[in-house]
């Protein structure tokens, strides 16, 4: 399978590959992903189905390019988590800004289709990780790498294990409920979490084994 391009990337038609982008974006909340087909998508967007072939070597490359499209945008290497000082609150805000998205089914329907179409393609399953979930995950791990030189949290703090304990359980329950949590249990996840990570932070050892 070629290789995925970036996002962004120019095209020789940018107009061609917005169309193909959105079309692909708009119809799989509108229909699913097993649904979906690069004829919908080709007829959608004005387009020959060979044009959407040569760019993309599937509909799942298409919406993985669709995606990043509009979550993304034009941040690029510049988004970064908010860091007002309070590390507390800015988990909440991201953590209660996640929830919303996936709430809003324009963005949590195409992010499911997502998941389910790279169980089934390692390719893109390596591509997913490298241009969205690595990402995702530096840009937490700098948030509280900014904690730690802030001495908010323990210097000797695993920050990948962090990042799981922080984000993971929001994923876990809308992917196996189909719903978020709501926005009490995000301020208790934030709480309890923060409570165990800082105690080294404010002097208190951590049990031994």
């Amino acid at each position: 399978m070629p290789a995925l391009p970036e996002a962004g990337h120019s095209r020789r038609n940018p107009a061609s590959r917005k169309a193909i982008l959105d079309a692909a974006f708009e119809l799989v909340a509108e229909v699913g992903y097993s649904k979906l087909g690069i004829e919908a998508i080709a007829a959608r967007a004005g387009v020959g189905k060979q044009t959407i072939y040569r760019w993309w070597p599937s509909k799942g490359a298409v919406l993985l390019d669709a995606y990043l499209a509009r979550t993304q945008g034009d941040a690029g290497d510049e988004a970064a988590l908010p860091d007002s000082g309070d590390l507390r609150a800015d988990l909440i805000a991201v953590l209660q800004a996640t929830v919303a998205e996936l709430r809003d089914p324009t963005f949590a329907v195409p992010l499911r289709a997502l998941t389910v179409a790279v169980l089934e393609d390692p390719e893109l399953a390596a591509e997913y990780e490298r241009r969205l979930d690595a990402p995702m995950r530096e840009m937490k791990k700098a948030r509280l790498r900014a904690a730690q030189n802030a001495g908010q949290l323990p210097d000797d703090l695993d920050l990948d294990v962090a990042v799981d304990l922080l984000f993971a359980p929001v994923a876990q329950k809308w992917s196996t409920t189909g719903e978020p949590p709501s926005e009490d249990y995000v301020r208790t996840l934030v709480e309890t979490v923060l409570a165990g990570l800082t105690r080294s932070a404010e002097g208190i050892p951590s049990a031994g084994m």
